[in-house]
């Protein structure tokens, strides 16, 4: 019972950072879903840190990790909104910016895990 607690806190607060980072960066313009893709790329980052962090050190226990990964970042990052507004995009005509946006998405957030990977063993190094 206290896992299942302890990812729905964590998926409330992911929840609410994700609607305020995403909408604070999505206000800096209308054309590009920058919201969507800096939660996403944020949210691989700190999936990269937190699991090899937890992995090759055990720097969290598996409480809190599930509560991080799962409950925080599983409500973070929108697969499901960037999935939606590629859609859109690609009925409305736009695929120059599709190809863009997908490529930019998943090479972004690629490159996120890998980051989180550096920063855990910077970290670990110090």
């Amino acid at each position: 019972m206290y896992t299942w607690l302890a990812v729905g806190l964590g998926g409330f607060a992911g929840a609410i950072l994700r609607y305020y980072i995403s909408g604070w960066m999505q206000s800096r313009t209308s054309l590009f879903p920058l919201g969507t893709l800096s939660v996403n790329f944020t949210g691989c980052v700190l999936i990269g840190l937190i699991m090899y962090l937890s992995e090759y050190w055990g720097f969290f226990d598996s409480e809190t990790r599930l509560f991080l990964t799962i409950g925080v970042l599983g409500s973070f990052t929108t697969m499901s909104t960037f999935s939606f507004e590629t859609f859109k995009m690609l009925e409305s005509g736009e695929f120059l910016l599709a190809l863009l946006y997908t490529f930019g998405t998943i090479s972004l957030c690629l490159l996120g895990v890998y980051v989180g990977k550096l920063i855990a063993l910077s970290i670990w190094r110090t």
